[in-house]
């Protein structure tokens, strides 16, 4: 069609604007999509495709058949909390304010103070920026309130991520009636001592007083009865209600569940997984599916109880490939494959020392050393690494060298043409290149592992050599002597007498040695001395890059503060049921 000259303008403007709509359509068709799936407590050696042969896992196994499968990828903690901030920061989580200096090492309340902080970066922020819907469900655990209840400072919708779904806390035994608490089990059994004994004590004063043997002042009476009740009431209330205080659910900022009906959680998931990708299949997208499988207490799944041949734990492991599977099965039946680059992982290793008279209740690590909360031993941080990406990334790779999950992080912001945050350090490299065979090694010279706010563990993989050396400052006193875990507080602690501190470090060759069952000496280690040096240097030249940051995991900020408590209803009457649930 020929312009008039008066119309000029208005062509040339019209041509320019379908121009850049057209040339806009072009980079986001190009931008790949992101489906990021993670396991809750999961050991390596449950998934077939590391070495399980019992446990059915065909649609894991089938990722690593069609992708690259990672054998050293390291979790950068051995507890979720610090795990998952390190993975959505790609930034070790002492960096953020959540390594713990003793006791707690996680989380303890929803209606604590701690959390993410609202001035970290994460990748979900980063994707947005560049027109990604972004969308996360299933587990957070990385906080939600900072000052009143409606504030959200830590709440996924305030760290990049569009749609919320899910538990902002996670599955712990107190969501299921009838299972051991699992949060400060020991104090609450000193709490309710010492109110029983101070309880006593009340009541002998008053038969001491009717008795006519000691005059009571009744307004000192009055005044410890009332002590005594708050002091009461200021435990019992946070403790003794969990089920109703963490075992919630959220859709975005909105309380939808209070408590959870663990029943139909594992549908609802997955309902809400898929319909994300349903709603956002013409767009670029990130989903985060942060599964609440396999923590404890685990699910009773009517498909999956008695199906396989370790236990309800089995069962539970069979239930997340089926999970797995049907998001796969989504994204081909959306015709997305091509575009769409898929990760599986678990954010630490499996936790060792749970079981009952069902039998065991936690992960399989394989070959690997001890396990959740173990700080550097590698049964705790080695984790599955499974990357499917058909037409970009080769089927059936092995990749043997040392990666991370804070690696996720500068990969995804790359591919989806972001650009890196330049006013912090950060930890975690791009692992397009080595996937993609363009480098054989890891950027990963020296790897950091910490157990809480203390560096238990170096890792260093010479550039002229094939070895792995790990370096132990540290080690979890194990109990009963003899055993592979702290069974008698169901998790290792970090700090105190729950150590052991060793001068020289422990030395292993984890190349030769992937167990860690035959410390090295100058007598057997060639490089011994030279081995304990480069990483006396590399400690240095990492503390230079830390600064220090409010904790998030203080006392004062994992105790409950009422006031900025989740709550479905007018607090502390907070219950609600999530409406037109279907299995499906």
């Amino acid at each position: 069609m020929e312009c008039l000259k008066n119309q000029k303008y208005w062509c040339v403007l019209v041509v320019a604007l379908f121009t850049i709509r057209w040339t806009s359509g072009a980079k986001d068709d190009d931008k790949p999509n992101f489906v990021l799936i993670m396991v809750d407590d999961l050991g390596i050696g449950d998934v077939g495709s590391y070495g399980n042969d019992t446990i059915r896992t065909p649609n894991i196994d089938q990722l690593a058949q069609e992708g690259v499968k990672l054998t050293q990828h390291i979790a950068a903690a051995p507890l979720c909390t610090p795990s998952r901030t390190a993975f959505m920061t790609g930034r070790y989580a002492l960096r953020s304010g959540l390594g713990s200096t003793g006791r707690v090492p996680v989380i303890l309340f929803l209606g604590g103070a701690g959390g993410l902080p609202s001035n970290e970066t994460t990748f979900a922020k980063i994707l947005q920026k560049q027109g990604y819907t972004t969308g996360i469900v299933g587990k957070w655990h990385l906080g939600v309130n900072c000052e009143s209840r409606n504030d959200h400072c830590h709440h996924p919708n305030n760290h990049g991520f569009d749609y919320f779904y899910g538990l902002p806390f996670t599955n712990f035994n107190d969501c299921k009636p009838g299972e051991e608490t699992a949060v400060l089990a020991d104090l609450q059994v000193v709490l309710w001592n010492v109110s029983m004994l101070l309880g006593l004590a009340i009541l002998t004063l008053v038969g001491v007083w009717l008795l006519g043997l000691l005059e009571v002042n009744q307004k000192l009476f009055v005044m410890l009865m009332l002590i005594y009740f708050l002091a009461l009431a200021v435990w019992y209330v946070p403790f003794k209600h969990l089920q109703t205080w963490n075992c919630i659910i959220m859709r975005n900022e909105l309380v939808v569940e209070q408590p959870i009906n663990l029943d139909t959680l594992s549908h609802r998931i997955m309902n809400e997984a898929e319909q994300f990708l349903e709603r956002n299949q013409q767009n670029p997208f990130l989903l985060f599916l942060s599964l609440v499988h396999v923590h404890t207490p685990l699910f009773m799944s009517k498909n999956f109880v008695g199906k396989s041949k370790h236990g309800l734990y089995g069962d539970n492991v069979e239930e997340v490939d089926w999970m797995t599977g049907r998001i796969v099965e989504t994204v081909e039946k959306l015709n997305l494959s091509r575009k769409t680059l898929i990760y599986f992982t678990s954010d630490h290793g499996g936790h060792i020392e749970v079981s009952d008279h069902r039998g065991q209740k936690g992960g399989w690590n394989g070959i690997y050393k001890g396990g959740k909360g173990m700080g550097g031993w590698e049964g705790g941080i080695r984790v599955p690494g499974l990357f499917r990406w058909p037409g970009r990334l080769p089927a059936g790779e092995v990749i043997d060298e040392p990666t991370s999950l804070m690696d996720v992080f500068p990969t995804v912001v790359g591919l989806a043409g972001g650009e890196l945050p330049r006013d912090r350090f950060l930890d975690g490299h791009d692992l397009m290149p080595l996937m993609e065979g363009r480098v054989r090694r890891s950027k990963h010279e020296f790897m950091f592992h910490y157990c809480g706010a203390y560096l238990n563990a170096v890792r260093w993989h010479p550039r002229d050599s094939d070895a792995v050396f790990k370096v132990h400052f540290f080690t979890p006193n194990f109990w009963p002597p003899g055993a592979g875990g702290c069974y008698n507080t169901k998790l290792c602690f970090c700090h105190e007498k729950f150590v052991t501190q060793h001068n020289p470090p422990l030395l292993f060759d984890l190349a030769q040695d992937p167990s860690e069952s035959r410390p090295l000496t100058p007598d057997t280690e060639p490089r011994y001395a030279e081995v304990l040096q480069r990483v006396r240097e590399a400690v240095e030249e990492h503390s230079r890059t830390l600064s220090l940051v409010p904790n998030q995991l203080s006392w004062s900020n994992v105790l409950w503060r009422p006031w900025l408590q989740p709550c479905c209803g007018t607090f502390p009457f907070c219950s609600c049921s999530e409406p037109n649930v279907t299995m499906t």
